[in-house]
């Protein structure tokens, strides 16, 4: 028999021996009765069944909001779970007497996840509390009653409450959030780490972070036979070593824009990343498994590619280095040999310097799937001469799309806007797009041209205007 799973829900310390693929969500509610976390789109689409997920990272506890119908609480092993009856006390806490102030909530359903967020919001320590906070750590979330302006109202209440003192310890001191939260750095480390049990993980379904796994299939996940790979030590991390950036294919979305580095390489990650995702789901993706999902509007896969990555697959001891823009051959369909394992992805270098740009149009802001979503990366001299392009495409084609014949027409020429819709029409001869729920084929080959004008105006304001495209003359 597999070991416990072993690990703290609010202030209860628990071994359970539940199906490791069980969903958080369906353990809450199905197991525990603790329905205050609620069921919604089951999708990780509204928020309502946000959790916050303490984890151990030296001496303190950092705590993050979470989708808990995502995620398989096999992964919980050594963790702090804390769900909305874990955080109250007789007394409202801010977050709540901030709602109940502003009238922020009707009927109530999407509010226990929005008092999760929130209070992950200024748990954190070290931070100010401000209108762009709130909204960011929002973004998860969907409200129909109420509606967002008085759920952004609340930050002003939370400014003059918890100011500039948010952390843990601030909100024990002023008995908003129970003394157990102390202990808990206490408490995990006692937890041994988990017992891998013998066989091969080829052998059965790997979950890393499950962010479509658990869309797809979640309701058989409980009798199936799962590796969770994020439980493995590696491969985490980012490193910068020879002439390439080295990221684990564990590392989060999250823990991808927030590292020094990738920012060096990538100045606006953070600002593209708002666009992909929300913030509890952008803190369970994984870098890897956007790769091997291998959708043809996968966001990172479409920034990955303009940037020339490179992937490491791994078998036992065995690796193999190969392009990103070599790895898909079809839908679904990729070079990854029998029993082989993605475990690192390499940034080269040289983009530092380069223009890099990331473009999406989906139908809601945060958190949907790309209608088409596009990004660039192009380094050129100081007249404006661009010396070497790569553009890449999704929703376009059955898998994402390197635009080679578009790059290579690019290299070469002087930046202006002939040169750039010369290459939109290079760039429609590459590209098939079909009908489908996001958009008509005509609106793709649409979106196609605008974002790759949107990419010049942008990286080259003094070179190009936007209404130098569409102005008739």
């Amino acid at each position: 028999m597999a070991a416990p799973i072993h690990f703290w829900l609010n202030n209860e310390e628990l071994r359970c021996n539940e199906p490791p693929g069980l969903s958080v969500l369906d353990y809450l509610r199905k197991r525990r009765r603790l329905v205050g976390t609620k069921e919604g789109c089951k999708e990780g689409d509204c928020g309502a069944c946000t959790v916050l997920v303490g984890e151990l990272q030296g001496r303190q506890v950092i705590y993050r909001p979470m989708t808990s119908c995502l995620m398989p609480l096999g992964e919980l092993h050594g963790k702090h779970l804390v769900t909305i009856e874990g955080i109250n006390r007789p007394e409202l806490n801010p977050v709540q007497q901030a709602i109940v102030q502003e009238g922020a909530t009707q009927c109530g359903f999407c509010t226990p996840g929005i008092v999760m967020s929130l209070m992950g919001y200024i748990m954190q320590k070290g931070q100010v509390v401000d209108a762009r906070g709130i909204k960011r750590w929002l973004s998860g979330h969907l409200c129909r009653c109420t509606g967002y302006r008085s759920l952004k109202a609340v930050a002003g209440h939370l400014q003059t409450s918890v100011g500039d003192r948010p952390g843990i310890e601030n909100l024990i001191r002023n008995r908003w959030l129970p003394e157990y939260f102390a202990h808990m750095p206490r408490r995990l480390a006692r937890i041994a780490p988990p017992v891998h049990r013998d066989g091969k993980p080829e052998n059965r379904l790997i979950i890393a972070g499950g962010t479509d796994i658990y869309v797809q299939r979640g309701e058989e996940l409980p009798e199936t036979d799962v590796f969770l790979f994020n439980l493995m030590p590696k491969p985490k991390g980012i490193r910068l070593s020879g002439k390439a950036l080295h990221i684990g294919a564990l590392t989060t979305f999250e823990e991808l824009a927030a590292h020094a580095q990738v920012r060096r390489l990538i100045p606006r990650i953070r600002e593209y990343m708002h666009l992909i995702a929300s913030l509890q789901i952008r803190h369970r993706a994984t870098v890897g498994g956007n790769i091997i999902n291998a959708s043809p509007i996968a966001d990172i896969v479409i920034l990955f590619l303009a940037l020339d990555v490179r992937l490491v697959l791994q078998k036992g001891r065995q690796r193999r280095v190969l392009p990103l823009r070599q790895f898909y051959l079809g839908y679904k369909r990729m070079d990854q040999r029998p029993g082989e394992i993605l475990v690192e992805v390499q940034i080269p270098r040289d983009v530092e310097g380069c223009r890099i740009h990331f473009e999406k149009v989906s139908k809601r802001r945060t958190l949907d799937i790309a209608s088409v979503n596009s990004a660039i990366c192009l380094r050129s001299n100081d007249d404006g001469t661009i010396e070497s392009a790569a553009v890449a495409v999704g929703g376009v084609a059955p898998v994402p799309l390197f635009l080679e014949k578009t790059s290579r027409f690019l290299e070469g020429k002087s930046c202006r806007p002939e040169t750039v819709l010369q290459a939109v029409e290079i760039a429609m001869t590459e590209i098939s797009p079909i009908s489908d729920v996001r958009g008509s084929a005509d609106y793709k080959r649409l979106l196609t041209r605008q974002l790759i004008i949107a990419h010049f105006t942008t990286l080259f304001p003094d070179k190009m205007q936007v209404r130098e495209f569409y102005e008739v003359h």
